[in-house]
This record gives C-alpha cells, sequence and structure tokens, in this order.
C-alpha cells in the first residue's frame, strides 16, 4: 500500500480545545459563584443519569498535569474559555483576584511550554445573578459582559495573542431560550430572538472595546460560530425543502448576514414584532464592527425534515441511519468542505480557524491502560484532508482545533460521551493518552498528514 504525505503552511496552529464548565468542576473554589450551568443540572431530568459539572475532570486542581499532556502530544496552541462567575462571580460588580490568578497561572504554564493560549470569553456560562435579571434576553446584560470581556483582555492581552468574544450563539439562543433544552432551559421564541440579538451586540460592543482599550495590540479577536451544510431529507419534497431552508436562516443566515452584513434575514424580523422592537437604532452598526477571525465548529451536516405541527411546517433533524459517533452523528467530513467554501465565497472572512472538530466514540480504557480509538483518527484524518484541500484554494484557514482535550462532562450527556485525545477516568482523574492522541503528535510535530 502506497502513503503519501500532505504539507501544511508554515505556522498552521495545531491545537486542542475545552471549556470551563466541562472540564473545570470546583463549582464554589475561591469566591465563584453559580452560572445558568451549575443550577440547570440541578434540575431533575435536565442531564443524563442526573450528572452535573460539579467535579467535571477536576482540572482546577489538575491544570498543570493537563498541560503536561498537552506538551506531550504535541497540542502548539490550547483553546480554553475562562469561566466569567470566577472572575466576577455575580456577573457584575466587584472582581474576584483569585479567579484571575487561576488564569494567569494557567497562561504563565502554557507559554513556558511554547503552547499559544486562546480564549473564549463566554462558553455558556453566565453568572447566574445574571440570569436572574433577565440574562442574554435583557439588553442589560450587555454593559456587564463589556466590562468582563475588557476585565480579562486587560490582565491577560500581554500573554493571550487570541481571543473569541462568544462560543456558538446560536446554541446558546435555540437550545437555552427558545428549546429549553439547554441552560437556562427557557422554552420562548421571542427571548431565544433577543437572545441571539444580544449575544452579537455583545460580541461587537467587546470588539470594538477591546480594540479601543488598546489600540496598539497585535493579536486577534474572533467568534466561533457552530456551521454546517443544510440538506432536506427528500429533495423533491415541498415540507422538506422549506424545513431545510428555515433550519439555514436560523443556524447560518442570521448570524453571518448580521455579523458581516448588518442585517438579519427580513423573515425572521418580519414573523417576531416583538423582536423587531429589540433592534434599537446603532445596534446592527455595532454587530458589523469588524473582526479579525471566524472561527467554525463543524461535526456534521444536519439533514432537515418538515413536519407539520399546528398549522406551521417545523423543521426536525432527521436520525442518521449509519451513525458513525455514540452521538449518533453521520461521518460527513466532505461539509466541512462545503460549509467552509460556502462561508467564504458569501462573506470573504479576513481569516477562518477550525475552532472545533472531533467525534465521540466508546472509548475503552484496556488493562494496559490504553485506548485504541482508530475510528477518531480517521476522523480527524479526513477533516484534515478537507482543510488541505480548501488551502490549495487560498482559503486563508490559519489552523485547526481538536474537540476535545479531555473526555469531558458533556453537557446534557453528562459523562457518557468521550470526545477527547485524552481518556479521563472519572473516578480517579487519572488521565491517559489515547492512540489518538499520540498520532495527532505526530502530525503537529511534523506539520505533515499521512495518508495511506
Amino acid at each position: 500500500m502506497s502513503s503519501s504525505k500532505l504539507l501544511f503552511p508554515e505556522g498552521f496552529i495545531w491545537g486542542a480545545a475545552t471549556s470551563a464548565y466541562q472540564i473545570e468542576g470546583a463549582p464554589s473554589a475561591q469566591g465563584k459563584q453559580d452560572s445558568i450551568w451549575d443550577v440547570f443540572c440541578r434540575q431533575p431530568g435536565a442531564i443524563f443519569n442526573g450528572e452535573t459539572g460539579d467535579s467535571a475532570c477536576d482540572h482546577f486542581l489538575h491544570w498543570e498535569k493537563d498541560i503536561e499532556l498537552m506538551s506531550e502530544i504535541g497540542i502548539k496552541a490550547y483553546r480554553f474559555s475562562i469561566a466569567w462567575p470566577r472572575i466576577i462571580p455575580e456577573g457584575q460588580g466587584a472582581v474576584n483576584a483569585s479567579g484571575l490568578d487561576f488564569y494567569s497561572r494557567l497562561i504563565d504554564a502554557l507559554l513556558k511550554r511554547n503552547i499559544i493560549p486562546v480564549v473564549t470569553l463566554y462558553h455558556w456560562d453566565l453568572p447566574q445573578k445574571l440570569q436572574e435579571l433577565g440574562g442574554w434576553a435583557s439588553r442589560g446584560v450587555l454593559e456587564a459582559f463589556v466590562r468582563y470581556a475588557l476585565v480579562c483582555f486587560n490582565h491577560f492581552k500581554d500573554r493571550v495573542p487570541y481571543w473569541i468574544t462568544h462560543n456558538e450563539p446560536s446554541i446558546i439562543s435555540w437550545f437555552g431560550y427558545r428549546w429549553g433544552i439547554h441552560a437556562p432551559g427557557i422554552r420562548d421564541e421571542t427571548q431565544s430572538l433577543l437572545a441571539a440579538h444580544h449575544l452579537l451586540l455583545s460580541h461587537g460592543m467587546a470588539v470594538k472595546a477591546m480594540k479601543e482599550s488598546d489600540p496598539s495590540f497585535s493579536g486577534k479577536i474572533g467568534i466561533a460560530l457552530n456551521l454546517h451544510p443544510v440538506f432536506p431529507e427528500n429533495s423533491e419534497k415541498k415540507e422538506d425543502i422549506l424545513a431545510a431552508k428555515e433550519h439555514n436562516l436560523l443556524f447560518t443566515d442570521f448570524f453571518l448576514d448580521s455579523l458581516y452584513r448588518g442585517k438579519y434575514p427580513p423573515q425572521i424580523v418580519k414573523e417576531s414584532p416583538l423582536f423587531e422592537k429589540g433592534i434599537l437604532k446603532g445596534d446592527m452598526e455595532l454587530i458589523q464592527t469588524p473582526f479579525d477571525f471566524l472561527g467554525i465548529n463543524y461535526y456534521t451536516r444536519a439533514v432537515i425534515r418538515g413536519v407539520l405541527k399546528e398549522g406551521r411546517i417545523v423543521a426536525e433533524s432527521c436520525p442518521c441511519p449509519n451513525p458513525y459517533s455514540t452521538m449518533m452523528w453521520e461521518f460527513y467530513p466532505q461539509g466541512l468542505k462545503e460549509i467552509v467554501e460556502e462561508v467564504w465565497t458569501r462573506y470573504r472572512p479576513k481569516e477562518i480557524m477550525v475552532t472545533e472538530n472531533g467525534t465521540a466514540l466508546d472509548d475503552q480504557l484496556t488493562s494496559a491502560n490504553e485506548v485504541e480509538d482508530d475510528k477518531r483518527i480517521e476522523y480527524i484524518q479526513a477533516h484534515l484532508k478537507a482543510i488541505h484541500s480548501l488551502l490549495e484554494k487560498e482559503i486563508p484557514l490559519t489552523g485547526y482545533f481538536v474537540w476535545s482535550l479531555l473526555d469531558n462532562f458533556e453537557w446534557t450527556n453528562g459523562y457518557q460521551k468521550r470526545f477527547g485525545l485524552i481518556y479521563v477516568d472519572f473516578a480517579t482523574f487519572k488521565r491517559f493518552i489515547k492512540k489518538s492522541g499520540l498520532w495527532f503528535r505526530k502530525v503537529s510535530q511534523s506539520n505533515q498528514l499521512p495518508i495511506h
């Protein structure tokens, strides 16, 4: 069997990603207060097996070991989120010096290992005190977020070259405020649209404030969206075609049109007069504040059918007939190529990073403390091959982050879905590098992708 290698550009960023609530644990340590996920996880039936993120990977205590493991598997950049309730426990008011110190030590240790820190400011863990004041459905959160962003930026900007304002605002808005299956568990269409608007508005306001606070800052600020190509289940069925278009409007056009063109899809605005009233003069200009890179989180495509409910066609995701992942997701690496090409053609971002990509498998630890996760290697390899084909078209893709560095608390799925390059025994917090982690080290260190 012949083999070859695909060479990546010099300086291409090889990284792995996590989020604070999914790995840190220590929910009340050193002054931290509740986030909306701490509260949501206590609701009966909200999370698989009634599990919570109270312990997660206990990264709050094991972070030094985790950085050693990053170095061991060749991670060149680490994307992590800062827990807002660790920094400003009530969302506004007093800044918690202990929280800043935790992340300061983490960042220093990363730099000592020549690992680039990539900070996400908001990865879903809104301080509960702000939720009690209306959360993202209220304009009151805007000033609080910008202040929090500036506290972090001014404290760490000398050491952190990449900043992401929000991770996946569509999931926060639709899952958290429209369908109620994520924190804060609200089911209200108008609130979900307002939440999406305020997330985008706070992004633009934060980018503007951060850049104005230090015009000499040489790093980059962006946002991470979960994007995927959308297909009707039956391309000849009117209901499925309409439903697929609606899904695409909500998950793609709503966010990209506002960020790059300063407008929302008119169909969505017209259908919600209360939402339209919530868009104030100057909002869209702020949302359109220029930013430096677009993060794309991609896992699989969406196949959508239209279902008639109460006289209205509702978009519904079709179950995958041959799931590759324990998340019941399809193996569809060409979708990454399709969505990046679509984004590039329509919006021409200055720079694109794949800020999340990975697969959950039924990983088993052997008696030799090894994990044979060849399917994860196959998955990552196929998506990196797609990225290489995009680079050949001179699309400015500058980095790739595996989701995830560690097996972690996977939101409503609790601890049953394992995405990590590193296996975590959640009872003992012992870590074991998987076969995929050792394979990723070879790719990162050589800057080449082996193809067989």
